[in-house]
C-alpha cells in the first residue's frame, strides 16, 4: 500500500484509465478538426483543440496515417455505439435514424481522406473497410428496421443501399465548399418517410 491507502495495482489501473480517456479526447478533437478542415489539417490545430502539445500527438501517433487510422477506428466505434443510444433516447426511430445519418456523414468525411493518408496500403485499407461494414451495417439495419416497424418510413429499405447512398452523396464534399453533403443526406432521409 502507498501513503494514500491505494495498492500499486490500483494506481497503475487509474493511470491507464486516464491515458485512455486522454487519448479518446485527443481522437475526438482530431475527428472534429478533420470534419471541419479535412485530414490534411495542421497537427497544431488538432493539438490546440485537444489542449495538448504537438509532441503529445506525435508520441501517440508518429505519422499522419497513424492518426487518421486511429480517428477512423474511433469514429467507427462512436457510430456503432451511437445507434442504440439514439434509438433509446427517442423521440422516434425515424429521428434516431436522421441523427445517426448526421454522425455517419461526419465519419465519411474522414473516411474519404483515409485512402490518401494510407498511401497505397490497400491491404490495410481493405481491413478497415471490412471493419466498417461489420460494425456499422448492423447498426444502420437496426435503425431502419425500427423506423419501418414504427410505420415512419417506407418498407423495404435496405441498410446497405442506404449507407452507399449516403456515402455517394458525400463524395467530393471536401473539395467543393458550395456543396452541402449534410443537406443532401437530410433530403435523402426525408425521402424515406411514408407518403402521407
Amino acid at each position: 500500500m502507498n501513503d494514500e491507502g491505494k495498492s500499486p495495482g490500483s494506481s497503475a489501473r487509474s493511470n491507464r484509465k486516464d491515458a485512455r480517456r486522454n487519448q479518446q479526447a485527443l481522437l475526438d478533437a482530431a475527428a472534429a478538426v478533420f470534419v471541419a478542415s479535412g485530414v490534411d489539417a495542421p497537427v497544431r490545430d488538432i493539438a490546440a483543440k485537444a489542449g495538448v502539445g504537438v509532441a503529445t500527438i506525435y508520441r501517440h501517433f508518429p505519422t499522419r496515417a497513424d492518426l487518421v487510422v486511429a480517428v477512423y477506428r474511433h469514429q467507427i466505434d462512436a457510430c456503432a455505439e451511437a445507434g442504440p443510444t439514439l434509438l433509446a433516447a427517442g423521440p422516434t426511430p425515424y429521428a434516431a435514424l436522421g441523427k445517426w445519418a448526421d454522425l455517419f456523414v461526419d465519419f465519411l468525411v474522414t473516411k474519404h481522406g483515409l485512402a490518401a493518408a494510407m498511401q497505397g496500403d490497400s491491404t490495410g485499407f481493405e481491413t478497415l473497410h471490412a471493419l466498417f461494414l461489420d460494425r456499422l451495417l448492423p447498426v444502420c439495419a437496426h435503425l431502419v428496421e425500427a423506423a419501418d416497424a414504427s410505420g415512419e418510413i417506407r418498407s423495404g429499405i435496405d441498410a446497405y443501399h442506404l449507407m452507399r447512398g449516403i456515402g455517394n452523396l458525400c463524395v467530393g464534399a471536401e473539395t467543393d465548399p458550395r456543396y452541402d453533403a449534410r443537406h443532401m443526406v437530410a433530403l435523402l432521409i426525408a425521402g424515406l418517410r411514408h407518403p402521407t
